[in-house]
């Protein structure tokens, strides 16, 4: 019993979005509800001197930007809630998309003023390939923007997902007033540079109410009635099967700076969100409910806190109950392993955990054992499935600088790509060190870390390449094409054979020439 109802009150989700749009304030909104932290920091600001609790890598403080995804859990209303803030900036993609494969729900937040920008688009498709179910927060409505009915018709065409409004904004800009609640029926108004409180809640048991025009004046009294007619009869009532479906998402509109809205998104997601669901695995799919424990690492960080060299991998308890000190099987490595000191994450605090369930994130010491997609059970023999790799778009090799230094460097090679910040190929018959990456900045966090926690200087010289494709097929003939393609063919960390591609053109030639190869563009770990 206790353990059916530890499950019921859990709630995983993931706040995604293009970078600036507000992820991180929203996150620091959340977790003032609550009472996780007392006041909310700016991300980046020279006034306020308390920086956002959920950056916590010092390049993430010098520029105001998330790079790695933060884990923080919080309890609201009686429920347990497992936040992870992702980053938004789109070198660090991959991160965000693993992380989704971690969760039950996700937010989405769309800047009012920008509507939808590329990395909105980017992120939605990872959601549509496994139905997560998104609730929409339209931000920064305090500010002039797009027009509300065209942000609505903008967002359901770019991303392909039919919308339906909980909340609707009485204007925008200087003159937005206020947020009229559909479902509950109230008004709250907005003050600016103020927290949207209770105090601010205006109970009306009808649009017709005269103290409306009290309130927000008689044109803007009368523009609600027309807008929240037009919704209620456009709309109706919100399916929540549709919802947990991926089919619909519920919109709320706010601003986040200033904590307006925030509460009725938080108060609907916790009444309608998904608690943790069943898993696919390549063996069959494991159910919430079974007793036995099961769980994956989807995110590895390493060097947490620079004076202790430590890596901390996260792990998703997908099933049972996961115990401190307990003997638990890790199956790439055919090893038991138990962990004394399992850590929950309040962003940079993080407290000692004696149990956790189904839904919860906790952070687990490693020595090196881990790599992402790494499955823990009770004894039996299986991996779970749908966690992505993606083929990287920029390709650097690796010169050491230092050559005192290699054994440091290749040691903070293998570490920061176990993370999964990058991939490591070691071109064939060679021991040349080639690195590939989604975005520029990728390479700048690398070399930063490699100087800053191993010691070791590298530069990267940029090379040809367009793309990495996974490489399966009869060995034999995959042997043949590697003696000839010799100066194409590397090997990812996992021993896989990759080609790597100078152009389209060459891609397109060499799966003319070799139709018994398949070459592929993302290798899913435990495929």
């Amino acid at each position: 019993m206790k353990y059916e109802k530890e499950i019921s009150r859990r709630k995983t989700f993931a706040i995604i979005s293009h970078p600036d749009a507000g992820k991180t304030t929203l996150t620091e909104k959340f977790l003032l509800f609550g009472g996780a932290i007392q006041i909310a920091g700016a991300v980046k600001s020279n006034k306020i001197k308390k920086h956002a609790t959920s950056d916590f890598m010092e390049i993430e403080r010098q520029r105001g930007i998330s790079v790695a995804t933060s884990v923080m859990s919080f309890e609201y209303k009686n429920m347990l809630i497992n936040l992870l803030d992702t980053p938004g900036h789109k070198d660090f993609a991959e991160d965000t998309y693993r992380t989704l494969t971690a969760v039950d729900s996700v937010v989405l937040v769309v800047d009012s003023v920008n509507g939808v920008e590329a990395q909105t688009r980017r992120l939605m498709e990872v959601c549509r390939m496994r139905d997560t179910p998104v609730i929409v927060f339209i931000n920064k409505m305090d500010r002039d923007g797009k027009n509300r009915f065209d942000l609505l018709e903008e967002i359901e065409k770019e991303l392909n997902i039919s919308l339906h409004p909980m909340t609707w904004p009485i204007n925008n800009g200087k003159d937005f007033k206020g947020v009229y609640n559909l479902h509950d029926k109230n008004l709250v108004l907005f003050t600016a540079n103020t927290k949207g409180g209770d105090e601010d809640t205006v109970e009306i048991q009808d649009l017709s109410d005269k103290i409306l025009e009290e309130r927000i004046g008689e044109r803007d009294a009368e523009m609600l009635r027309e807008d929240a007619e037009l919704v209620s009869g456009v709309y109706g009532d919100l399916n929540v099967d549709d919802y947990l479906a991926g089919k619909v998402a519920p919109v709320f509109f706010g601003s986040a700076v200033n904590n307006f809205g925030v509460k009725e998104l938080l108060d609907t997601f916790i009444s309608i969100a998904p608690t943790p669901r069943d898993r696919a695995t390549n063996v069959r799919a494991v159910s919430v409910a079974e007793p036995k424990f099961s769980g994956f690492i989807f995110k590895i960080h390493a060097n947490l806190d620079p004076k202790h060299r430590d890596r901390i991998a996260f792990l998703r308890v997908c099933s049972g109950k996961f115990e401190r000190n307990k003997y638990f099987h890790h199956v790439r490595i055919d090893k038991d392993v138990r962990f004394s000191n399992p850590y929950s994450f309040m962003a940079r605090e993080k407290e000692v955990v004696d149990e956790a369930f189904p839904g919860d994130v906790v952070g687990l010491f490693d020595t090196g054992n881990f790599k992402i997609g790494d499955t823990l059970t009770e004894g039996e023999e299986f991996y779970f499935t749908g966690i992505p790799t993606f083929s990287p778009e920029i390709f650097k090799e690796v010169v050491n600088k230092d050559p005192l230094k290699t054994k440091q460097l290749e040691k903070g090679l293998l570490q920061l790509t176990d993370e999964g910040v990058a991939q490591l190929f070691t071109q064939f018959g060679g021991n040349k060190k080639i690195i590939g990456c989604v975005g520029e900045l990728q390479f700048e966090v690398i070399q930063y870390r490699l100087l800053h926690e191993y010691g070791a200087s590298v530069q990267f010289n940029s090379l040809p390449f367009y793309k990495a494709c996974w490489l399966t097929g009869d060995n034999k003939k995959l042997e043949e094409f590697a003696r000839f393609k010799q100066a194409n063919i590397a090997e990812d960390k996992d021993k896989h054979m990759v080609y790597l591609a100078q152009s389209e053109w060459f891609l397109n030639t060499e799966r003319q020439n070799n139709p018994d190869i398949q070459f592929h563009f993302s290798s899913e770990i435990h495929k």
